[in-house]
């Protein structure tokens, strides 16, 4: 199972040449792992930063194809690996059927202390849903 979040590409988004900067991607793939904790785990960033957060601790991320304003892109959020204390995920926006980036992430469950904690039972079960299979 995938967790998609639509994402209109704004003017903010937008360098002169009318092309998403790069970087704002990156807010918008933040955006998006925002709203799954949130939506899809039930665990919103404002009440689970109190105690501790997820970090990103690596990504990589390919361009395929530019995004002008206007676009009507949709991210899709999988999760590919689970660890005792880290997830890794991809994440892939769409515009139509064209892929624009793809990018994959790893997050670190941390606590109030900024040290690696282990998932608790619950979230571990529901990153577990959106676990993508191997084909």
């Amino acid at each position: 199972m995938t967790f998609e979040m639509p994402q209109k590409v704004l003017f903010k988004h937008c360098d002169p040449a009318g092309i998403v900067f790069y970087p704002r991607y990156f807010e918008m793939m933040n955006d998006c792992v925002e709203a799954f904790f949130d939506q899809a785990l039930g665990v919103p960033f404002e009440d689970f930063h109190t105690s501790g957060g997820v970090p990103t601790v690596q990504i990589q991320t390919r361009f395929v194809a530019p995004s002008r304003h206007g676009d009507h892109l949709v991210l899709k959020l999988g999760i590919t690996k689970i660890g005792t204390s880290s997830t890794e995920y991809n994440l892939k926006a769409f515009c139509a059927d064209e892929l624009r980036f793809d990018t994959t992430a790893t997050l670190v469950n941390i606590n109030k202390n900024s040290k690696a904690a282990p998932w608790c039972a619950l979230l571990r079960a529901k990153l577990l849903e959106f676990k993508e299979t191997s084909a």
